[in-house]
């Protein structure tokens, strides 16, 4: 669980819906804030159980380099509806919580954010596998790929006993009155932990109990029996960044050295970092960010 450490927007970012053919999108929409708009925009994907606020400490400071910057909420997720809650439009394709489908979105929204130019795509945890999928199904113009403490195939450790207990928990009664007794049971004492803001820990709760029960579970799924498709990626040979805290406890930081070098990526350990370097160290992470896409746009411009 993403914890930001505020919820007041920055200037220049304001909550905006995306339409798209599976229905609207919340998102977070960043532009600087003076100077005009010259570098190709990007689009941020949140994690498991996370949202479009685990990256508003990085959307001020990217945006000012020059570009648009958008980070949304997956279907399902907090401020967006699951496929489940959408009537479904006419010749729209059927959309649930699968990786495929998540990455199908992620392609339109790229589309709709960069006017069919390329656009830098960023994918948090399991937002990195959501985005692995956008990529490969090359329906979405793509500047570059940054997997920000994401792996390779499945994940592995401590969260994979988190996604299984979850899915254990709301298989029997996946619904919004289920979620709001795992609130209650397990999720409050880890907001409390982590953070001491009554304001924070109230999003946190709201989050969790506006998402879907059943995409959670999906999502989890997918967490847990997801392939590598590390050699896949790499043949695409876009530019790629691997991004990850030195301390991060869901993949580990081998595992993302080695998915790094087969992907042939340029690879950021963030000092001090755990799984949420956008949390936990936006200033580095924005500047990473800033100067892996300004690099990959000089040398396309060559």
């Amino acid at each position: 669980m993403s914890t930001p450490q505020f919820l007041s927007l920055p200037p220049g970012v304001r909550r905006t819906d995306l339409p798209l053919a599976h229905g609207p999108v919340a998102a977070l929409r960043a532009m600087p804030t003076s100077g005009g708009i010259e570098l190709a925009p990007a689009v941020l994907v949140h994690g498991f159980t996370g949202s479009k606020e685990d990256f508003i400490a990085l959307l001020q400071s990217l945006a000012q380099a020059g570009r648009e910057v958008v980070a949304i909420d997956l279907p399902g997720t907090y401020e967006s509806p699951g496929p489940e809650t959408l009537a479904p439009a006419p010749d729209a394709p059927r959309r649930d919580y699968r990786l495929t489908s998540l990455g199908a979105v992620v392609a339109e929204v790229v589309d709709q954010v960069g006017d069919g130019g390329p656009v830098h795509l960023v994918g948090h945890s399991f937002g990195g596998l959501v985005v692995r999928e956008t990529a490969l199904s090359e329906n979405a113009a793509l500047a570059s790929l940054t997997l920000m403490c994401s792996g390779p195939a499945a994940l592995e450790g401590p969260g994979a006993v988190n996604a299984r207990n979850l899915i254990a928990a709301l298989s029997m009664d996946p619904t919004s009155s289920r979620l709001e007794e795992l609130w209650a049971e397990r999720f409050e004492a880890v907001a409390d932990d982590r953070t001491p803001d009554p304001e924070i820990r109230e999003f946190l709760r709201a989050r969790l109990l506006s998402s879907s029960a059943q995409g959670l579970i999906h999502t989890a799924e997918d967490l847990l029996g997801a392939d590598d498709r590390v050699a896949e990626l790499a043949a695409l040979r876009l530019p790629t960044l691997v991004l990850y805290g030195e301390n991060d406890d869901a993949w580990a930081p081998n595992t993302q050295d080695s998915m790094a070098k087969r992907l042939g990526a340029k690879r950021l350990v963030v000092p001090g970092a755990g799984h949420s370097p956008n949390v936990e160290a936006p200033e580095t992470t924005s500047s990473a960010l800033t100067s892996f896409w300004n690099e990959t746009e000089s040398v396309g411009r060559r």
